[in-house]
């Protein structure tokens, strides 16, 4: 299967862009992981790396200064539609993120607009209750100490 084209679709603000400068340095049906300059480059983000875990609906971000040094990872909560007519992924960002910090402190952060985007009709309570769940299991993870075995996929390129 040749290297599919990935799309990230926002609900809040509500965009959908093609990736089209992120290098997918590893592909399966499962795992994709990317390289990428940063699409808004701020003032100490400047380009990373992504694993999307599309069965486990979570991407996994190691987010980087110009020098390479990590800044930290970012964990969004995900859902992904194959697009078989076009060989391309539509990555749903569901809001909910965790950060993790170097010295590793995780915090969670955006649960307030997954009200705010249900009281606005912009998220279903299906897609909510998902997200939460999907939350949940990361975190899970995370204060299990697996979260090593997820960020080895990015690890091994960085």
């Amino acid at each position: 299967m040749n290297k599919p084209l990935l799309y990230r679709k926002r609900i809040i603000p509500h965009e959908c862009i093609l990736l089209k400068d992120d290098i997918i340095l590893s592909f399966s049906p499962s795992i994709i992981v990317t390289k990428w300059k940063a699409l808004h480059p701020k003032k100490d983000l400047h380009h990373g790396f992504s694993c999307y875990f599309l069965e486990e609906g979570y991407k996994i971000s190691k987010f980087c200064y110009e020098d390479d040094r990590l800044l930290y990872w970012y964990c969004d909560i995900i859902d992904a539609e194959y697009q078989s007519a076009s060989n391309s992924y539509i990555i749903t960002d569901l809001l909910a993120d965790i950060i993790i910090y170097p010295d590793g402190f995780v915090k969670v952060v955006d649960i307030g607009e997954i009200v705010l985007a249900l009281n606005n009709g912009q998220i279903s309570i299906s897609m909510v209750k998902k997200a939460l769940n999907r939350l949940d299991v990361l975190l899970k993870l995370i204060y299990a100490d697996g979260f090593s075995d997820l960020k080895k996929y990015i690890e091994q390129y960085s």
